[in-house]
């Protein structure tokens, strides 16, 4: 009995267990199956865009850092078809006037999506206080631009160097209100502190006050804004010091600032300009330079708002302006006159070209804020997103001093010809790679062209035919070459080549080389003899002219941009 009954028990359990065994097999085979299905399968995304009065038609709604996007229909909806079910998706929405919407997850195939846009300020509020790029204790958008977009104790190493902040703070419009080369310009002095007196004036029948030349038996270290103009600070702050300059674009001394206007053209100074005011020939008016030719949208108080060049930067107070991608940004403080003299003009001179246009051409932007690789503007761990690296733009904007950027800014070419007793050189510079002149804007840039065709004792051969250098180029005076620049010439004290722009002076002569111009400089040296030669030709980028640098104690080196070296081999008679 005792064995039937284990029998009759024991075999029911048995194959209860094996059927347990087999469902939970089943079972699990049919979760392998479905998550692989779901994988596979695609779904639509749909839903509805809406603002505070209902149903928002034509709005960009895309899958955030990403090039899919679509438009709201007339009925406020859209559709995204052809999507994973398992991935869950970020949408984001923004139409012109209002904040970019969205930003939060949604899984396809689930249930209608609804986006809510909300208007942004219509206007400016003057009262706004700036927010400082560096890092500064605060909550949410009202913190240092630092505290998100700078890879400073991030312990991402990877993204190190590559972030906004940490390019911003290597780049010239980051140091524009400090810089010591324009702080010795509007001072007069030059690098240890040390002032050139005051300038001093004759009385002229006609004119009244009239500036002299410097005293030759004083010390002098160069001229200054303030040595002609003590009683005015001038309109520099403008442009170098646009912060200070909002409340008082004719009264800003470098000396007194302080805070976020120590910045320069700080990240929130250029993320609230809403608009550049140019007149009918597209440049900025003559009178309005640097923040007078701007428009800003500062917001209320418990409001925030960036403009920024993505349609989908959300959650945030954030909007989206095209203008930020357009070469007109930069026209404000890249276009100036005075005295009626045009001096700096990088923006019109990019206006006349080819480069200008809208479809074949090329933007500032394009050239000085261009793709690093850079796959995040903000930090991961900050919520920021992986994006395509070539919609990333650098903000380390090079310039007058980056090397690779001049060295790729034109080409040279370089023709010798040896006869039975003289070389000839031809050199031709051709402006192929630069949307505007090179050198451009301060007329104080100038390239220098120099020619040396030298016998195996390295001495000179004698120039027979060709231009020479100035005496201005200091060292390479009366050498075979050719110097590119805006020379301006002081009308009253006829100071020449002069960096005082702010007097009025005039155009001597500009041979600097247009976008898509070049020019061609001939040279011929006599070579009686058959031995050996060797041709060199450089051409030197220099900021300032040698007299100005040896005044102001500024260390800055020439920078070579093309170089020919050949050896001519002897003459056989």
């Amino acid at each position: 009995m005792v064995h039937r009954f284990r029998s009759v028990v024991c075999l029911p359990i048995v194959s209860i267990t094996l059927s347990v065994l087999f469902m939970i097999g089943c079972v699990a085979q049919d979760q392998v199956g479905r998550q692989t299905h779901i994988t596979s399968m695609t779904c639509s995304l749909s839903g509805l865009v809406v603002d505070e009065h209902g149903p928002f038609s034509g709005a960009v709604v895309r899958i955030q850092a990403t090039a899919t996007a679509a438009i709201s229909d007339a009925k406020g909806r859209f559709l995204f078809d052809d999507l994973s079910c398992a991935e869950p998706l970020r949408l984001t929405a923004w139409a012109p006037g209002y904040y970019i919407g969205g930003g939060t997850p949604f899984t396809p195939g689930g249930a209608e999506v609804e986006i809510l846009l909300l208007p942004h300020t219509k206007g400016d509020n003057p009262a706004y206080r700036w927010l400082p790029s560096t890092y500064f204790p605060g909550q949410g958008e009202d913190q240092g631009c630092a505290e998100c977009h700078s890879s400073e104790n991030s312990g991402q190493p990877e993204l190190e160097g590559l972030l906004p902040v940490d390019e911003w703070r290597r780049d010239a419009h980051g140091q524009s209100a400090r810089n010591p080369r324009f702080l010795s310009m509007y001072f007069g002095s030059d690098f240890e502190g040390r002032s050139s007196p005051s300038t001093r004036f004759a009385q002229n029948r006609d004119y009244g006050p009239t500036p002299l030349p410097p005293d030759p038996a004083q010390p002098y270290y160069g001229p200054g804004y303030k040595l002609d103009f003590p009683d005015s600070d001038g309109n520099c702050g403008s442009c170098h010091i646009p912060i200070a300059a909002m409340e008082n674009p004719y009264g800003v001394d470098p000396v007194t600032i302080t805070a976020t206007a120590e910045e320069g053209i700080s990240c929130d100074f250029c993320h609230k300009i809403w608009d550049v005011r140019l007149e009918d020939n597209g440049q900025p008016a003559t009178n309005r330079p640097g923040i007078l030719s701007l428009e800003f949208r500062r917001p209320e108080q418990g409001h925030q708002l960036f403009m920024g060049p993505f349609d989908d930067v959300a959650p945030g107070e954030d909007t989206y302006l095209p203008l930020q991608r357009q070469g007109q940004f930069c026209a404000a403080c890249h276009f100036g006159v005075f005295w009626d003299t045009l001096i700096y003009n990088s923006y019109g001179e990019w206006l006349d070209s080819p480069y200008s246009d809208p479809v074949k051409g090329k933007t500032c932007q394009d050239c000085h804020m261009p793709k690093r690789g850079a796959e995040y503007f903000v930090r991961p761990d900050k919520g920021g997103l992986r994006r395509d690296p070539s919609r990333i733009s650098s903000h380390l904007m090079p310039g007058s001093l980056d090397e690779e950027l001049l060295q790729n800014a034109l080409t040279m070419e370089v023709h010798a010809e040896r006869g039975q007793h003289k070389v000839s050189v031809e050199v031709e510079l051709y402006n192929d790679q630069t949307g505007h002149h090179v050198p451009t804007d301060s007329p104080l840039r100038h390239l220098i062209l120099l020619v040396r065709l030298t016998d195996k004792t390295n001495k000179p051969l004698f120039r027979l035919e060709g231009p020479v250098l100035p005496e201005w180029t200091g060292e390479y005076a009366g050498l075979s070459g050719k110097v590119y620049a805006k020379v301006l010439e002081e009308l009253w004290t006829e100071i020449s080549p002069s960096g005082a722009y702010w007097n009025q002076t005039r155009i001597l002569y500009d041979n600097r080389l247009p976008a898509l111009g070049g020019d061609r400089s001939r040279y011929v040296f006599a070579a009686a003899t058959a031995a050996e030669l060797d041709l060199e030709v450089l051409l030197l980028y220099r900021r300032a002219f040698k007299e100005l640098t040896e005044q102001k104690g500024w260390q800055t080196g020439d920078i070579v941009m093309e170089q020919y070296e050949v050896h001519l081999p002897a003459r056989k008679d």
